[in-house]
């Protein structure tokens, strides 16, 4: 029998500085059996960081054919994708034709060889925005995650602070490519 997704309930308390979003939202976040609790925590993370009124969650890691999150105008387009990991150089492409902005947030081991073998090659589109997540920020946050995570994040001049029960820990994503993604 197959396992099903683990689903975690997330208070996240945002205070995004540098573009004026103060906002508190409850979420529920599934984590599929083949998916990594640094990838979902990624998903949360990049949440927070792009958050905007209508910013969805994609599907998950099941749904080939949508990104993590992503926000839609009024007549359905895509203006926002937003993809987190190291996907394939075809799928960012594509994603860029159907989209207004596409968005990447590069992490895990591994992350400097994807740049070196996709992105370096890469007819960049000029909707493309491509930032790498330090590894070590995100297995900090996996290291005591609970079913219950409770989440006060504020993003300040592209840094990120983020404080999970007693513990803070601090960012600042590298952009590659594009225009800033904080």
């Amino acid at each position: 029998m197959a396992r099903s997704a683990t689903i975690y309930r997330v208070q996240l308390e945002l205070s995004h500085v540098d573009r004026d979003v103060y906002v508190e939202r409850q979420l529920t976040v599934a984590c599929h059996p083949s998916e990594t609790i640094e990838r979902m925590l990624m998903r949360i993370l990049v949440f927070g960081l792009r958050y905007t009124d209508g910013l969805e969650f994609g599907r998950g890691v099941s749904a080939t054919d949508e990104p993590d999150l992503w926000r839609r105008e009024g007549d359905g387009r895509v203006a926002e994708w937003v993809e987190v990991g190291q996907p394939d150089g075809k799928r960012l492409i594509k994603a860029s034709r159907q989209s207004g902005r596409c968005r990447l947030f590069v992490f895990g081991e591994g992350a400097r060889r994807w740049r070196i073998q996709h992105l370096d090659d890469m007819k960049i589109p000029d909707n493309l925005d491509v930032a790498w997540i330090d590894d070590e920020f995100i297995a900090q946050l996996a290291l005591n995650v609970e079913r219950q995570i409770r989440w006060s994040m504020t993003v300040s001049e592209g840094t990120i602070f983020l404080t999970s029960g007693d513990d803070t820990f601090d960012t600042t994503p590298e952009l590659w490519v594009g225009e800033p993604l904080a």
